[in-house]
């Protein structure tokens, strides 16, 4: 625990509220005995904190941007892949207390699982320092590499990818579905986008839709490489 709270740059003054924001629901079923909980219930009110600061800071930052814009840009924000890289860049995977069945099929690096450790943080934060400590969590490893400039607010990949795909003769793009996964009311689906029939980006999102933009977006920075 020193070690992440290192990453953190936080102590908790109530530890067991860290032990619990990396509990999977998996590891707190094979432990019920033990009185542990999982991280579902920080989660759930990660989520909530996460939303309002990301929020009051594009509203404050940003106060030409018009509401459509803020939405898009927030879900962005906040979004699993988001969430994931935050998870990557504090190799979460290494201490999120798991069940032997999700070890034994590689949860540790599974997205959902740690981008909810994120949530589940973040409200841990919160609930041990207040707002402001979870705040600066959010300002250093979410807003801070945001990298919001004039290209991410067109929150809209595809047009900008087919503009700059268009500007040669010749060049097609396509788009497929590579897997989906998940209960039907949280499914995660993965695209892939094409060009002139080779693959160029990957993406993942809870819609198809979703999926394709965040495909669009890395088969931008492929193609300007």
């Amino acid at each position: 625990m020193d070690d992440l709270e290192r990453k953190l740059e936080y102590r908790f003054n109530d530890r067991a509220l860290l032990l619990t924001a990396l509990s999977h629901s998996s590891y707190a079923n094979e432990n019920k005995g033990s009185g542990l909980t999982s991280n579902e219930r920080l989660e759930f009110l990660g989520d909530s904190v996460l939303g309002q600061v990301v929020a009051s800071h594009l509203y404050l930052s940003y106060p030409k941007m018009p509401e459509g814009q803020m939405t898009r840009l927030r879900a962005e924000l906040v979004c699993e892949q988001s969430l994931y890289e935050v998870a990557c860049s504090l190799e979460l995977g290494k201490y999120i207390r798991l069940g032997k069945g999700e070890e034994n099929t590689g949860g540790r690096q599974r997205e959902s699982i740690l981008a909810d450790a994120v949530e589940a943080i973040i409200a841990a934060l919160y609930l041990d320092g207040g707002l402001e400590t979870a705040k600066g969590f959010i300002d250093r490893h979410i807003l801070a590499n945001s990298d919001i400039g004039e290209t991410r607010l067109f929150s809209d990949y595809k047009t900008v990818l087919q503009e700059y795909v268009q500007r040669k003769n010749g060049q097609s793009l396509s788009y497929e579905l590579i897997s989906e996964s998940g209960p039907d009311h949280m499914k995660t689906f993965t695209m892939q986008v094409l060009l002139n029939d080779k693959p160029i980006g990957v993406g993942r999102g809870h819609t198809k839709k979703e999926a394709e933009q965040y495909a669009a977006k890395n088969g931008l920075e492929e193609i300007k490489e």
